[in-house]
């Protein structure tokens, strides 16, 4: 396992852990890296220090590293347990219903469903409050 230190086009910085450097650079070319900040997908490298110390050090934070990411998986089962306990899934039409409760043609309601990056971007370009939730699958599937 190698750690990353990269940066979207925003300039939005974050550690990234991958198995090795060539997963990294594919996952990067292929674009299949998200910013967790603005769900940018036009993600690089950024300049590293590189780790220096005992072997120790390492593990722990390896170790801690590991912990926080179970938590973070955790809490993301959570959100989504109450997403999906408390609003309505509409599908692909997000974006539609979406702005029709922005502009009072929908009663207003908690929805969720799918949508491009381009709709994604156009309803933030129009003032409507939307975020992305990375949805993992069921931990009990």
């Amino acid at each position: 396992m190698i750690l990353y230190q990269l940066k979207c086009q925003k300039d939005h910085q974050f550690e990234t852990w991958f198995k090795d450097g060539q997963t990294c650079d594919k996952q990067l070319s292929r674009k299949s890296v998200e910013c967790p900040v603005c769900g940018n997908k036009s993600v690089s490298k950024a300049l590293m220090a590189p780790r220096i110390g005992g072997q120790d050090k390492a593990k722990a934070e390896q170790k801690q590293m590991v912990i926080a990411a179970a938590e973070m998986k955790r809490q993301l089962q959570e959100i989504r347990a109450q997403v999906e306990d408390n609003c309505d899934y509409v599908g692909d039409r997000f974006a539609d219903e979406a702005r029709k409760i922005h502009y009072g043609e929908a009663d207003a309601r908690g929805i969720y469903g799918e949508a491009s990056d381009d709709d994604f971007q156009e309803l933030n370009d129009e003032g409507i409050e939307i975020a992305r939730i990375p949805w993992l699958p069921r931990s009990d599937a």
